[in-house]
């Protein structure tokens, strides 16, 4: 009785093993709640600058040095937000692993992020180009859309939630192509609720 049990224990220590060695199992809910939170915060701030404009961008061109302007309040936002929840990420995902006695940055963490930055770099470049090309007005649907490229792509090496919170984000982002003047509320949607909507799930499912 007593091997029978060893072998058990082996076997499942094993299993851990193998599922800590090909995904990312260290990757919080509470990163995702606070990245919404951020979102949220992020496009409460668009609206009230750039709002009006977004709205009407494929009516009405603005003087160079006014588009010049709202571009960069959009960029300089857009970095704040996206380091504060690439380091808020980190804090939570090194807390777990901690808890867990494990390291935060193994093989599956380099496969994850690998799998996550390809689609948000390309997305970034594509949204550079539309800009360019004074495509303003699709650039917050573009940006639900490979943000939830890169989660599917990513999800591949961490937890199974994060597959369909991208698969959401790509829903809102074509349904946001199709109401243009609607794109900053859809972008809230999928950059805010949403991702509170996944990491609270997250949260209660494997950390509670």
């Amino acid at each position: 009785m007593d091997n029978r049990q060893e072998h058990l224990d082996n076997l499942s220590e094993i299993r851990q093993l193998m599922e800590r060695s090909s995904s990312f199992i260290s990757l919080s809910g509470l990163s995702g709640i606070s990245a919404g939170i951020l979102g949220l915060i992020m496009a409460f701030l668009m609206n009230e600058k750039i709002g009006s404009y977004l709205k009407f961008s494929y009516d009405i061109v603005l003087k160079p040095e006014k588009r010049g302007e709202i571009i960069i309040y959009t960029v300089i936002l857009s970095v704040i937000g996206i380091t504060a929840v690439f380091l808020l990420t980190s804090f939570f995902a090194a807390r777990k692993a901690k808890k867990k006695g494990l390291s935060v940055w193994d093989g599956s963490a380099k496969r994850m992020l690998i799998s996550l930055f390809i689609p948000l770099t390309c997305g970034g470049i594509f949204c550079i180009i539309l800009l360019y090309h004074h495509f303003d007005f699709i650039i917050l649907p573009s940006m639900l859309i490979f943000y939830g490229l890169a989660l599917i792509n990513a999800g591949k090496y961490t937890l199974n939630e994060i597959k369909w919170l991208g698969i959401s984000e790509i829903i809102l982002g074509l349904a946001a192509l199709f109401f243009l003047d609607y794109a900053i509320e859809f972008w809230a949607a999928g950059f805010g609720l949403i991702n509170i909507i996944y990491g609270t799930l997250m949260y209660f499912r494997h950390e509670k």
